[in-house]
């Protein structure tokens, strides 16, 4: 047999093709571990108010949680609310107030901040929840 997967006579069988997955791009903002962080802003050309929602997508609860990312551009935080943060150039790390730092599985916390800008606002995607 020529045209199919076994050749007899001495021949070699021919491998069944393994199908292939199809690759499908992430509908949440990339992070580690089991979270899934929701990034929204009110922008209003010089300034924005930016809500984050990070969820525990797991199956124990969480006590105690810390946020990192990186601004694209020249963003500074003025203010925030729901957590405490510090900012080292773009680099941003927002960590969890006494009464929200413990996340049950499948519930969220959800925080917020102004931010100053010039030029674009981009929205940053590299999120790590620790």
């Amino acid at each position: 047999m020529t045209a199919g997967t076994v050749t007899v006579g001495g021949g070699t069988t021919q491998p069944t093709p393994t199908p292939t997955q199809p690759t499908t791009q992430p509908t949440t903002q990339p992070q580690t571990g089991n979270f899934s962080v929701k990034y929204s802003q009110n922008s209003w050309g010089t300034g924005a108010t930016v809500s984050i929602e990070i969820k525990n997508n797991g199956s124990t609860a969480v006590n105690g949680w810390t946020l990192s990312f990186d601004f694209p551009g020249n963003q500074k935080i003025t203010n925030a609310w729901n957590c405490t943060y510090t900012q080292n150039g773009n680099a941003v790390s927002i960590s969890n107030v006494d009464y929200n730092g413990t996340i049950p599985p499948g519930g969220s916390v959800e925080i917020g901040f102004n931010i100053s800008y010039s030029g674009t606002n981009a929205e940053p995607t590299n999120f790590i929840v620790k």
